[in-house]
């Protein structure tokens, strides 16, 4: 795992360590932190600093705020992405840069092909919502960030989205791969893998995160 990945998931197991009030000084916390992520000694220049913690701790916040407000999802999809322009990604992978704005272009290329599909749509630009609170499991953190905001299908879609790109590298089991075709959203799948990978160009044109939103409610509030 390269330096900035590792420092952010630390910074991440650092803020949950102090959310939850089972560390109090960010000293404390980040060492606990850098032990439980890395099984032992950590190098100093894998240790993130008070201010990268004190930014973990903000989205945390930012996200348990909008669960406990009677907000609408729209509001709460947004103060969940909005950070993931400073979430960097390793540019052997993503030449594009951040995770919001691979997010973005997944999500253009989606609506370009299914301009009519509300849960694929949303599924396009959540996707890696996760990466901004645990990089090493995004999928699992996400779907406990999205639970109750978006439907079974939507949550599948994201669920499913590194098995299918594991089926186009041939790395995915026979029988894995099978129970995924055979579900009634594999075509879907199948598309939102295809994206993820096209959504990796450094410069491409993507709408403003409250344009791409609004234009998922309205498609929401049309059916």
């Amino acid at each position: 795992m390269d330096t900035p990945s590792l420092r952010l998931r630390i910074a991440c197991e650092a803020a949950r360590l102090m959310s939850s009030r089972r560390e109090s000084d960010f000293f404390r916390a980040k060492r606990v932190a850098a032990r439980a992520v890395c099984g032992g000694w950590a190098r100093s220049a894998d240790l993130p600093t008070d201010l990268e913690i004190r930014e973990a701790l903000q989205r945390l916040s930012t996200v348990e705020s909008s669960a406990a407000e009677p907000l609408d999802r729209f509001a709460v999809f947004r103060a969940l992405l909005e950070p993931l322009e400073s979430v960097q990604q390793r540019t052997g992978d993503h030449p594009e840069g951040d995770v919001l704005y691979h997010s973005l272009q997944v999500y253009e290329l989606i609506r370009q092909r299914r301009p009519y599909d509300e849960e694929l749509q949303l599924a396009a630009l959540l996707h890696d919502i996760g990466k901004g609170i645990d990089p090493a499991d995004h999928v699992a953190a996400g779907l406990a960030l999205l639970e109750g905001l978006v439907s079974e299908r939507t949550a599948w879609l994201i669920e499913h989205h590194l098995q299918a790109r594991q089926r186009r590298e041939g790395t995915l089991g026979f029988r894995a791969a099978r129970r995924l075709q055979r579900h009634e959203s594999w075509e879907e799948l199948d598309l939102l893998c295809e994206c993820d990978r096209a959504g990796r160009v450094p410069g491409a044109a993507v709408p403003e995160l409250d344009e791409a939103l609004e234009k998922i409610r309205n498609l929401d509030e049309a059916f």
